[in-house]
Parts: C-alpha cells; structure tokens; sequence
C-alpha cells in the first residue's frame, strides 16, 4: 500500500490547531510562544507502552521544565478516554500526570502521525521538539510496539538549545561522545586561511574542518 501523508518538515512553522486537552483548550503553538515544546503522540490510550512513556515523561518533566521545554501529549482518543486514562494512572502508579494531553483527529493529519501502512486508525510514535518560536526543530518516529528512550528526548532538546543559544554543534551521543566527552564542535572553516587558522587554534583538532571548544554550560 503506498502511503499518502503530509509531515510537516525540520524548520517549518508548527501546523497550528485549537483543541481540547485534560488541562482546558489551547490554541497550538500561539499559547506556547516563548517556550521549547515537545508534542509526542501516543496510539491509544489505556495500552501497556503508551502507560509506561506517560509515565517516564512525568519522571522527567521538572528536568524539562528546567530547560523552558513544555510537554504535550496526544492521542487519537477522545477527551474523556484520555481523563480516565489520567486517573487510571495516578490509581495504579501514585503518579499525577502533569502535562496536558491533547485530543481531536485534525492533529494526527496535520502532523502526519497516522501511517496507513503501520495502523489505518493509530497515530505511530511521533515526537516533535518545537522551539520558542514555533519552529520544527526535530522529528522522531517510532513504531506502535517500541517506547521511546525519554532520556535522548531529553538530550536532544540540551543539543538544540547549545546549538540555539551558542551556535555550536553537538557530536554523536554527547555530552558522552568517546572522543570528545562533552565538549562541542565550533563551526567549520569557510577558507583556506581560516583552515589553517582553525588547526593553530584548536590543539584538539584532527582537522581543519573538526574542531572543539569546552562546553560553554560547563560549570567552572
């Protein structure tokens, strides 16, 4: 079956939409300006993996919140599934679940989360990290059967911020890399004076064109 969906694209305007949520209606990202999002969705309320990612989201949400990154979940559900699925948690786990949860179809579509050839009527595993200016700056996607690592959400949304806020990139899995520990990569020469400019200046660089500084979050 070929599949005929529209996902909006890393540096697009945020589609925008009204809806209502557990925590009251928002109007989608206008009521979130200023501030990081990540709007993930889920296939269906009340299910095993969907339960166990609200609940990894909730252990994380004061690190997020440090980080000026809102959560906001979604499922294809109707509002009133996704409330008792709220109180199902806190009666089961202990755990409030602090972040609104979305509901109303015309989001899966806009945000192209429903994939014909995974499920017909379940949303996949969509995470979108959208900045304070209600840009896409990431996309995720998982399948039905796989829960998400909440942790490299997480991190991801600290690598868009260092490159935001300090205009450095991040190597593979830092600030853990191998090689580089968390140090990040300063922006790569231009010409072949700064070329040799960058070799003299940076001891650490392999090359011209890989080159890092000390994290500038670093804490002396």
């Amino acid at each position: 079956m070929e599949s005929n969906i529209s996902i909006p694209l890393i540096g697009d305007l945020a589609p925008d939409f009204k809806a209502q949520t557990t925590q009251g209606e928002i109007n989608f990202p206008a009521d979130y300006k200023g501030s990081w999002v990540v709007l993930f969705s889920h296939p269906a309320d009340f299910t095993p993996v969907c339960t166990t990612e609200f609940l990894g989201f909730q252990d994380l949400i004061k690190e997020f919140e440090a980080r000026n990154t809102k959560l906001l979940g979604y499922s294809v559900d109707g509002i009133h599934s996704h409330i008792e699925w709220v109180r199902n948690i806190k009666k089961n786990f202990g755990v409030d679940i602090e972040f609104p949860v979305a509901s109303g179809g015309h989001i899966a579509k806009k945000y192209g989360m429903i994939h014909p050839n995974a499920d017909t009527m379940l949303t996949v595993r969509a995470v979108f990290i959208i900045s304070p200016h209600g840009i896409i700056a990431t996309i995720m996607y998982y399948p039905l059967s796989n829960g998400r690592n909440i942790f490299e959400i997480l991190r991801t949304v600290d690598s868009l911020q260092m490159s935001v806020n300090n205009q450095r990139a991040t190597p593979a899995n830092w600030p853990h890399n191998r090689i580089y520990k968390d140090r990040v990569i300063v922006p790569p020469a231009t010409t072949l004076k700064d070329a040799e400019a960058v070799i003299e200046k940076y001891h650490d660089a392999k090359d011209w064109y890989i080159a890092t500084e000390e994290n500038p979050n670093k804490k002396s």
